[in-house]
């Protein structure tokens, strides 16, 4: 797919009222990256509504990620239910200030350094390179994998794979929207199951891969 055709879909997808995901609103919120980094952690496998919101407690207790250290691990899993897989992420938070003083006490802004942190996987990493230091990433959940897929503009399997694709196809100052864009487009519109295609702002460009059913 042509770089044109790619800017045009950017474009368009730019002018529609998508609520944006978490992490973008929270580095609206904040120029913290401590908390544009707790909060990515939580919204994993988690509805940004229901992120929001834990996001919004457990800020109202701490102000930097070094203040999790006053914290029980009871008391956050408490403060960030009902966030997926709450337990494994409290525990995840609490290990965070000691990991932190690897890298003098910081927030690191590479990605190498990102996934050394706990609960940090690949898609975290390159949301908060995006969000939080303004670097060109592509944070790639399963919104972004399915849509570009279906789109026919790639063909992978994994998300891994996605990301090294994109990288080869977008252009690098496209890079950072990619999430931003595709993650509430995906949501509202090219949902998982049975695609609202009728009302999709991009559907001429769309090869509807894999798509069965459409309405």
């Amino acid at each position: 797919m042509a770089d044109a055709t790619i800017k045009n879909i950017y474009s368009i997808l730019e002018k529609q009222d998508f609520h944006a995901p978490v992490a973008e609103l929270i580095s609206i919120q904040t120029s913290s990256p401590e908390k544009i980094l707790l909060s990515t952690i939580l919204s994993a496998r988690t509805k940004d509504s229901t992120t929001a919101q834990a996001s919004k407690k457990l800020f109202s207790r701490i102000s930097k990620i070094q203040d999790l250290t006053n914290l029980s691990l009871k008391e956050l899993e408490n403060l960030i239910y009902p966030v997926g897989f709450y337990k494994t992420k409290a525990k995840h938070l609490k290990k965070l200030p000691p990991a932190l003083k690897n890298f003098n006490n910081k927030v690191p802004e590479t990605i190498e350094e990102l996934l050394q942190l706990p609960g940090v996987g690949r898609k975290t990493a390159n949301l908060v390179l995006a969000t939080a230091f303004n670097k060109p990433a592509i944070a790639v959940d399963v919104h972004v994998n399915r849509t570009f897929n279906r789109l026919g503009i790639i063909r992978t399997k994994t998300p891994e794979q996605t990301e090294q694709e994109l990288k080869n196809l977008i252009p690098k100052n496209l890079w950072r929207a990619a999430n931003k864009l595709f993650v509430p487009f995906g949501q509202a519109i090219c949902t998982p199951v049975s695609p609202h295609c009728s009302k999709c702002p991009i559907e001429r460009y769309c090869r509807k891969i894999c798509v069965k059913t459409s309405r």
